[in-house]
């Protein structure tokens, strides 16, 4: 098989990937009332396959496309490394930390989130979002943290210039300065990842296509459209939620904007 079959292959996985998390969100709603630790685990272990999915297709495709030149596919490929390796407590969903960490929801009930992503250039939103906390990204990524759980996979000056990186080009100065502004706390302050996501596939996709890649298989066809001239991504901007907890279920969670 030639390095062209390869990345053919490896996108439709991912592709396939992209299409069961979407499935498993359908699906979540009905089956919260039912299970929620299932309901939450396939959301969780469905998005960790897609990070896996888009790692692999780094590793046969970065010829092609510099991933570590830019802050969305730079910050996938350092949070699906921290998954995969899972030698820290980082990462945890905000789903899962609500409904199934120690307390349960009851511990949270009244308590104000901090919601912060990034908006689509075409104004419909990505109705789909995976909240992990800010400062578990920052534990991982500032060296001057000194954080027990920093990645030591990049150390030194170029730990720095990656953090350099991904904080100017997603905008992550402004979230923090905006969590201080309105005094959330950082344990309650959450990123949403599936728009920075949207953009790393959207950018890899385009190269791909660019290199005559073929897209091979229903599912890669059917996100070649969507991922290579429909959607776009803002990361120049931000926007903001606030999260109040009022009751148990999945439906009560709900988002008021700010400002």
């Amino acid at each position: 098989m030639n390095s062209s079959a390869i990345i053919e292959d490896t996108i439709s996985t991912l592709a396939n990937t992209m299409r069961m998390y979407v499935e498993a969100h359908m699906r979540f709603g009905d089956l919260f009332k039912i299970d929620p630790e299932e309901a939450i685990d396939n959301i969780d272990r469905a998005f960790e396959m897609k990070l896996e999915a888009f790692h692999t297709l780094y590793d046969v495709s970065k010829k092609l496309f510099p991933y570590f030149d830019h802050g969305d596919t730079a910050l996938i490929i350092m949070v699906r490394n921290a998954i995969h390796h899972r030698d820290h407590p980082l990462f945890r969903s905000l789903k899962r930390r609500l409904h199934l960490d120690e307390g349960g929801v009851e511990r949270w009930l009244g308590a104000s989130f901090l919601l912060a992503s990034h908006p689509t250039l075409h104004g419909a939103p990505v109705l789909i979002s995976h909240h992990v906390r800010m400062d578990d990204i920052d534990a991982r990524l500032d060296p001057s943290r000194a954080s027990p759980y920093l990645d030591t996979f990049v150390g030194g000056t170029k730990a720095a210039d990656r953090l350099k990186l991904i904080d100017h080009q997603l905008g992550f100065p402004e979230i923090r300065k905006f969590r201080s502004q309105h005094r959330y706390p950082d344990d309650q302050t959450y990123l949403d990842l599936l728009p920075i996501f949207v953009s790393a596939v959207c950018k890899v996709f385009k190269a791909m296509k660019v290199a005559g890649i073929s897209f091979k298989g229903f599912d890669a066809r059917t996100y070649l459209i969507p991922f290579t001239s429909e959607l776009e991504i803002d990361l120049g901007r931000q926007t903001f939620k606030q999260l109040r907890l009022r009751g148990w279920g999945p439906l009560d969670l709900i988002p008021i904007p700010i400002g």
